[in-house]
């Protein structure tokens, strides 16, 4: 069966499922990598993708954020030139009821008796206002940086806006 789409498990509905030592059969984290580029480096900007509104991000909807950053700063401002980092992770268990369809599924189906439902994969519980992605860079590769960012909030669900910080402080971009 295919997965449902992501829009099914954007808001925040109740208390936050998270006691895996509990639970069996937790689908593996999709997020391969949490630090990219020159972790060592130092980098005098900080272009930073900000969360509009409170939801739960998917961990595939972070994956696939992380490649598209990821790809085009790499490509752009090559791979000693920047530092990129998902900062949020998917501590939230998503559960869902699977009830058959077609012809002949009423016998099949328990509908809601025992519908706890299975797991299904994580998600991100972010607030309005929190950091997403965070690269840090030199000034010559901010326009990279922030095509990276736009990107990948494409990728994401709340709608991002792109902050950039030099020293601790913010600066107009």
């Amino acid at each position: 069966m295919a997965n449902k789409p992501g829009r099914m498990y954007r808001q925040i509905r109740g208390q936050a499922y998270t006691r895996k030592e509990y639970m069996g059969g937790i689908p593996g984290n999709r997020i391969v990598q949490y630090e990219m580029g020159n972790a060592q480096g130092e980098f005098p900007v900080q272009i930073i993708l900000i969360a509009k509104e409170a939801c739960q991000i998917r961990h595939m909807a972070l994956e696939a954020a992380r490649v598209a950053a990821n790809r085009y700063i790499q490509r752009k401002a090559g791979v000693s030139n920047y530092h990129l980092k998902i900062v949020v992770y998917p501590h939230h268990v998503l559960r869902e009821n699977k009830i058959a369809v077609g012809a002949g599924a009423d016998r099949i189906s328990d509908g809601m008796r025992g519908s706890f439902g299975s797991l299904v994969g994580t998600a991100a519980r972010v607030k309005s206002g929190q950091k997403l992605i965070i690269i840090r860079t030199m000034e010559s590769n901010i326009k990279y940086a922030k095509d990276a960012l736009r990107k990948a909030g494409i990728k994401m669900p709340p709608p991002c806006r792109i902050e950039i910080m030099r020293d601790g402080k913010p600066i107009a971009g």
